[in-house]
């Protein structure tokens, strides 16, 4: 069964995977409207009989996360968009990610709220916020450190730097390292494996060993947001997305 959410396909097999696919190609940029058409057809998963899903995107990347070059989208800001995200984060079928190309900023940030991540050696990861002069999101105060350890998310959120998939296996971000033409048919068979499992059960066991996240993180999506408001208002910001435009280092002013 196919359906529809805005951007977003949702289609159950008959191994009960729900496949939920980004169609914003090349880069899947998102914005309050996608992430909320997402967390529904997570929604429409689970009626359809879904046991866990499968978190793909078409195009080159995987997500790029929001597109600071162009004019911020009415409709609430960051508060609302990440209100969206919580439904992601805090839905109850688990979450199997195919990470093709690239998942940046916010992308790393959709990433990181699935269980499990499968990637290629080409495949980037980056948490590229402070490069930008602003804070992160998406929950990433703490689905990385839960992922990657303290140390690790320090290292990624302080220097925004790019990690390869090689590396992503090393630190943990990254479950399964395949090559680039494998990276949905191993996510989905993952999928499959957890789904072949007691769905009752898996459920059960999935909420307790996540269950002191779901108030760790509306706090943390609420600092988030009320950061990178505060942020966009400086000048750092401003050199920040002007120097991603123009492809050359950011000169930051403090300020």
């Amino acid at each position: 069964m196919a359906e529809q959410f805005g951007d977003v396909s949702l289609d159950v097999s008959d191994d009960f995977v729900a496949s939920v696919e980004l169609h914003r190609p090349p880069n899947n940029f998102f914005d309050i409207d996608l992430i909320r058409a997402l967390a529904d057809a997570y929604d429409g998963a689970e009626r359809a009989g879904g046991r866990a899903i499968l978190l793909c995107a078409e195009g080159k990347n995987f997500c790029a996360g929001v597109d600071f070059t162009r004019p911020a989208p009415s409709g609430g800001g960051a508060a609302a968009l990440y209100g969206e995200a919580a439904r992601l984060l805090e839905h109850g079928l688990p979450v199997v990610a195919a990470v093709n190309g690239a998942a940046i900023g916010g992308g790393l940030g959709l990433a990181c709220s699935a269980d499990f991540r499968v990637a290629a050696a080409e495949t980037r990861f980056a948490a590229n916020f402070a490069r930008l002069g602003f804070h992160h999101g998406f929950a990433l105060s703490v689905t990385l450190p839960s992922i990657v350890g303290q140390q690790a998310a320090l290292d990624l959120l302080y220097t925004g730097r790019r990690v390869a998939g090689d590396e992503a296996a090393r630190l943990g971000l990254c479950d399964r390292l395949v090559g680039a033409d494998a990276v949905r048919s191993t996510a989905h068979a993952l999928a499959a494996e957890i789904a072949a499992s007691a769905p009752l059960a898996v459920r059960s066991i999935r909420a307790t060993m996540r269950a002191d996240l779901v108030g760790r993180i509306r706090a943390a999506l609420a600092r988030e947001a009320e950061e990178q408001d505060r942020l966009r208002q400086t000048r750092d910001w401003v050199e920040g997305v002007r120097a991603m435009a123009e492809r050359r280092t950011p000169r930051f002013t403090g300020q």
